[in-house]
C-alpha cells in the first residue's frame, strides 16, 4: 500500500476565533462530501476556528483537533461548544484511504506550523493524493487586488483540486487535444470525474456573511471556467470568510455595529474571486508532480504539451 495525503489548515485571522469571530460563508454547489460545520456557519454566519482540509476518512481527527486547540486557547476556559470547519476530497486512487493514517497529531502539527506568505502548491499537504480532470492536482492559490477607486481590496482563493471534466484553459480544451477528459471512455465506463473541490475565498474587504455568500457563488464561476462537470459524486464547496476588523463579531455582546460593503460594491470582488478561483485551480495542477500511488500512477499535467496548444 502507499500513503499519499496530509492536512492543510488555513487560521484565517490573528486572535482568539473563538471570542473575535470572524463573518463567513459556505455555498454548496454539488453537496457530495462531509463537510464538518458546515450547518452552524449557515446559520450564525461566522466561523469560529480554523478551516483544515484533508481526506473524506479522515474528518473526525481534524474535528477532534480543531476542538482541543480552540479549547487550549487563553480566554477560552469555559467554552462548552465548538463549532469546527474541517473540509475534504476523497484521495483514494493514489493513497491507500482506508488506513486512515493521519491523527490528531498531524492535524495539530499543521496548524502550530502554519505561517503567513506564500504557500507551497502542487502535491502537498490535502493536496498529497488529489486527482483534477485525470492529471495529478493538489493545493492551489492566486489572488487579485482591486485598484484604489474600487476600494483596493484583495481576494485570496486556496483550493484543493480532486475533480473532472473537460480541462479548459483559456476557453482551450486541452484536456480533449491532450486526450484526456470525463466521458471520452464512456462505452467502457472506466473513467470518472467524481471526486470533489475545496474552494476557500478569504478577502479583507468588510463584508457581512449574506455578501459573503455572494461572493462564495462567484467563485463557482471561476470553477466552471475551468471545465469543471460536478457530477454527481463530486463535493463541490466554497468556505468564504472576511478578515477585516470592522465586521469581526465579539463573542457574548448583545449589540453589535458593524461597517460593512454596500451591495453596490460587490460586482468588482465578483470580478475578482472568479478570476482567482480559475488561476488557483490551474496552479495546483501546473505545480503537480507525478504521483505513484495505491492503485496506480498520476501523471502531472505536461507543460510542454499544454504551451503548444495555448500558442495555438
Amino acid at each position: 500500500t502507499r500513503t499519499n495525503t496530509g492536512v492543510t489548515t488555513i487560521i484565517p485571522a490573528d486572535g482568539n476565533l473563538y471570542q473575535n469571530r470572524l463573518p463567513a460563508a459556505i455555498l454548496v454547489a454539488n453537496g457530495y462530501g462531509k463537510l464538518a460545520g458546515i450547518s452552524q456557519v449557515r446559520e450564525l454566519g461566522e466561523i469560529e476556528t480554523p478551516i483544515a482540509l484533508t481526506n473524506t476518512l479522515n474528518v473526525p481527527e481534524g474535528v477532534a483537533a480543531l476542538v482541543e486547540w480552540t479549547l487550549d486557547q487563553p480566554g477560552n476556559e469555559e467554552v462548552r461548544s465548538v463549532n469546527a470547519v474541517v473540509g475534504e476530497t476523497n484521495d483514494g486512487y493514489l493513497n491507500d484511504i482506508r488506513a486512515r493514517v493521519l491523527t490528531k497529531a498531524h492535524f495539530l502539527k499543521a496548524i502550530q506550523v502554519a505561517k503567513s506568505g506564500p504557500v507551497d502548491e502542487g502535491a502537498v499537504g490535502a493536496g498529497a493524493g488529489t486527482v483534477a480532470f485525470g492529471f495529478k492536482g493538489g493545493i492551489g492559490t492566486s489572488s487579485r487586488k482591486l485598484p484604489a477607486d474600487l476600494g483596493g481590496f484583495t481576494v485570496g482563493v486556496l483550493v484543493q483540486s480532486n475533480f473532472g471534466g473537460v480541462l479548459t484553459i483559456d476557453g482551450a480544451q486541452v484536456g480533449k487535444a491532450l486526450g484526456q477528459y470525463y466521458l471520452k471512455d464512456a462505452v467502457s465506463g472506466d473513467e470518472s470525474a467524481d471526486g470533489s473541490i475545496m474552494i476557500v475565498v478569504a478577502t479583507d474587504a468588510p463584508l457581512s456573511d449574506r455578501n459573503l455568500e455572494r461572493l462564495a457563488r462567484r467563485a463557482i464561476a471561476g470553477l466552471a471556467r475551468t471545465g469543471a462537470t460536478m457530477t454527481n459524486g463530486s463535493g463541490d464547496y466554497v468556505i468564504a470568510f472576511s478578515t477585516a476588523d470592522s465586521v469581526r463579531r465579539t463573542n457574548g455582546t448583545t449589540l453589535q455595529t458593524r461597517s460593512e460593503l454596500a451591495n453596490s460594491a460587490m460586482s468588482p470582488l465578483f470580478q475578482a474571486v472568479a478570476e482567482a478561483t480559475e488561476e488557483a485551480i490551474y496552479n495546483s495542477l501546473l505545480q503537480a508532480e507525478e504521483v505513484e500511488g495505491h492503485r496506480g500512477t498520476v501523471k502531472a499535467l505536461p507543460i510542454d504539451k499544454l504551451k503548444v496548444l495555448l500558442t495555438r
